[in-house]
């Protein structure tokens, strides 16, 4: 009759543990349905990234400081997948959609030798959708420029999201080392 207790109990615990991924995860927050267009001018949705594992971001293309070495990141990143054979997708989301359409968004992305196969630039929406959607869904704060000037307030964190749409962890985007990080996160999941 013990064991069968120890049993019952263990299964409970196991249950309360979610998804079971092979990594640490740091968040569990759904991203909700969505379709906005990439650098291509084509439709995005997360039943397109439904599958697959892919890392987010939120930047924006005239940013002057920390947009700029996460993007670079984000680019030593998606090589090394290359290099390793991983399969994931990347989508960068533009905090400042007035300004980044997707001439302006392929543009930037060019300066980085981007592999669009599996990297999006999304734009396509207004400033507070984004706001909202990275804010709620991703805990991560975008602040319209204060008066007279351009620059966006957003948080610098990458983002491992399941297949099942699920942001499950998140990474310091500036920190060049974290992407060793999450090469290793990839491994353990694809």
């Amino acid at each position: 009759m013990r064991h069968y207790l120890l049993l019952i109990g263990l299964f409970f615990v196991l249950a309360g543990c979610g998804q079971g991924y092979a990594i640490e995860t740091t968040m569990s927050e759904q991203v909700p349905e969505f379709e906005y267009t990439t650098q291509d001018e084509e439709q995005l949705s997360l039943e397109d990234l439904k599958g697959e594992w892919w890392i987010a971001d939120f930047i924006f293309t005239n940013c002057t400081t920390v947009c700029m070495p996460m993007t670079y990141n984000m680019a030593h990143l998606q090589s090394m997948m290359e290099e390793e054979g991983i399969d994931a997708q990347i989508v960068s989301f533009s905090v400042d959609p007035d300004f980044d359409t997707p001439e302006v968004l392929k543009d930037y992305a060019s300066n980085y030798d981007v592999n669009f196969d599996n990297w999006s630039f999304v734009t396509g929406y207004d400033f507070e959708t984004i706001r909202e959607f990275s804010i709620k869904h991703f805990k991560n704060l975008v602040q319209a420029p204060a008066e007279g000037d351009d620059q966006v307030l957003h948080g610098t964190s990458f983002f491992l999201v399941s297949p099942e749409g699920e942001v499950v962890k998140n990474y310091d985007g500036v920190e060049f080392d974290n992407m060793d990080a999450i090469l290793d996160d990839l491994k353990k999941v694809n």
